[in-house]
């Protein structure tokens, strides 16, 4: 028995060896001329790239407009010190 991990990973491994087989020109690519299969074959690449941009484009856009950072932390503190005090009435001892 295999998990879902395993499985993802094996295949993971198998369409990334064919790949780079492909891109080295070691399999060949039949019915398609090379600048053709070149282009194909760097597709992966550029959705990595667009993919990688576009999150770090998000994360420095969260943190150019996270500024609710002094309420959080409020709410946070009088979360933590009601849950202190149930756990309190309840006999739990938390320090």
């Amino acid at each position: 028995m295999t998990t879902r991990a395993q499985r993802f990973f094996t295949s993971a491994a198998i369409l990334s060896a064919i790949w780079l087989l492909l891109l080295l020109d070691i399999l060949p690519f039949p019915l398609i001329d090379h600048t053709a299969k070149q282009e194909i074959l760097s597709i992966p690449w550029w959705i990595l790239v667009s993919t990688g941009s576009y999150l770090l484009f998000q994360i420095g856009w969260g943190l150019w407009t996270f500024n609710d950072v002094p309420k959080a932390y409020d709410d946070l503190m009088i979360d933590i010190k009601n849950a202190k005090d149930y756990l309190g009435s309840r006999g739990v001892n938390i320090d």
